[in-house]
């Protein structure tokens, strides 16, 4: 442990910075923007391939240019783009199936069961978070309610503002509607939970059946969709945290299934590569998508300059994709 003393840098001085440490800049005055607007310590881990391994200087192998690393920082910014699109999608089928299996065999508001738990969830957790997050709208639905009122509007047009701002946001909806149960159903109440939460929340379902019955919507087994909802959740709050993605590599290696396995064969479980292949397969069984496989490989077939090895791409990698695609059926 040290203590930390490097100074703040503004874009003129990062750059100076840079090319002190042997990076090639062909425009200072559009290097300088570009910093501005994206500052160093955004771009610093897009640079480390470029660098000295274990160099304490940072300084950059010969012959690196700036473009080649706003190159990346750009392919990568697509690529999370690319990823966010697929991962909405198995989001909102994941949200749904949970709660339309759960409804049907527990009822709408299982979820305030604590029976239909295992003993390591933290099922008051998740009451609370409900009711807190119940809570926080009907005083944000007051104090809109208030300043409505006090407008200068007829009255017929205050009450429509007001049933307005109550039906923007289902919570508050049911707070004002509903006092018995206290909280929403299930179906809203899915919604409202982070990915991350909806992971946790299929892990502690406590009946084996209702965790197989789940997965089977997407054709896998159940240990297997528990470990890529863990996965997929890692890979989520990369994108919305505008990350680095494109040789990211994952801390655990998700699980597989046999039915993959062949095109898994001999390629990195812990890089991009297998990311791809769980999205192509998922796609394929939420519904039917013709286009976001084929816009992946387009994407990654129009930046050859990517060192394409970091992301776990084998040699064949579009065939592989395009074989998973293809094979898949999707239910109607």
């Amino acid at each position: 442990m040290r203590a930390f003393t490097k100074p703040p840098l503004d874009e003129h001085h990062q750059l100076e910075l840079l090319e002190s440490r042997g990076l090639q800049v062909q425009d200072r005055a559009r290097a300088t923007k570009l910093l501005g607007v994206t500052t160093l310590f955004r771009l610093t881990p897009y640079m480390r391939p470029f660098q000295y391994v274990d160099d304490p200087q940072h300084q950059f192998r010969p012959g690196t240019r700036l473009s080649q690393i706003i190159d990346i920082y750009r392919f990568d910014s697509l690529l999370r783009q690319q990823v966010m699109v697929a991962l909405e999608r198995v989001e909102i089928a994941v949200r749904a199936t949970l709660s339309n299996h759960m409804a049907a065999q527990y009822g709408s508001h299982w979820y305030t069961d604590s029976s239909v738990f295992n003993r390591r969830y933290d099922y008051p957790r998740l009451l609370s978070d409900i009711s807190n997050l119940m809570q926080i709208e009907r005083q944000k639905f007051e104090q809109e309610r208030l300043l409505i009122e006090r407008s200068r509007v007829p009255d017929e047009v205050k009450q429509r503002r007001i049933e307005n701002r109550k039906r923007d946001n289902y919570m508050r909806y049911y707070a004002e509607t509903y006092n018995d149960p206290a909280l929403p159903p299930s179906w809203a109440m899915v919604e409202e939970l982070s990915l991350g939460a909806i992971s946790h929340l299929y892990k502690g379902l406590g009946r084996d059946r209702d965790r197989k019955a789940i997965a089977e919507r997407f054709v896998l087994p159940q240990h297997v969709l528990q470990s890529w909802l863990h996965t997929l959740t890692f890979i989520r709050n990369i994108c919305a945290h505008h990350s680095r993605l494109w040789n990211r590599e994952l801390a655990v290696s998700p699980a597989w299934p046999d039915v993959l396995s062949k095109y898994g064969q001999d390629a990195n479980r812990r890089r991009f590569f297998t990311l791809s292949m769980m999205l192509v397969y998922l796609l394929e069984h939420i519904g039917p998508d013709a286009s976001w496989s084929p816009k992946l490989r387009q994407l990654l077939a129009s930046y050859p300059q990517i060192p394409m090895r970091a992301m776990g791409l084998p040699d064949n990698w579009a065939q592989r994709l395009e074989a998973i695609q293809q094979q898949t059926e999707a239910p109607v």
